[in-house]
C-alpha cells in the first residue's frame, strides 16, 4: 500500500509541477535522485542522468530570463502551453509504474 501511495504522490506531484515549470520539475527530480533523496521508478530513471539534469537546468535558466522579456515571455508561454501538458501526463504515466 505504501508503494501505491508513493507512486500516486510522485505521479500527481510531478504532473502538477510540470504544468507550472517543466524544466525545474525535471531538474529537481533528477537532482533528488542523484542525491539519493528519492527512488525514481524504473521508467523515470533517465531523469537522474547528468546530461538530462544539465539540459533541464540550462532550459530553466533560459525560461527564467525569457520570463523577464515582455514579448519573448508571451511567445515562450504560447509554445510551452502545448509542451507542459503532455510532458506532465508522460511524467505521471511513467511514475505510476503501470
Amino acid at each position: 500500500m505504501n508503494d501505491t501511495i508513493g507512486a500516486l504522490g510522485l505521479a500527481l506531484g510531478s504532473a502538477f509541477t510540470a504544468g507550472i515549470n517543466l524544466y525545474a520539475t525535471i531538474a529537481a527530480l533528477g537532482l533528488a535522485a542523484q542525491a539519493g533523496a528519492i527512488q525514481l521508478p524504473p521508467d523515470l530513471q533517465v531523469l537522474a542522468h547528468p546530461a538530462v539534469i544539465a539540459i533541464a537546468l540550462v532550459l530553466y535558466v533560459v525560461e527564467f530570463f525569457a520570463d523577464k522579456t515582455p514579448y519573448v515571455d508571451s511567445a515562450w508561454d504560447a509554445v510551452h502551453t502545448f509542451i507542459r501538458v503532455p510532458a506532465g501526463a508522460i511524467l505521471a504515466a511513467r511514475a505510476s509504474d503501470r
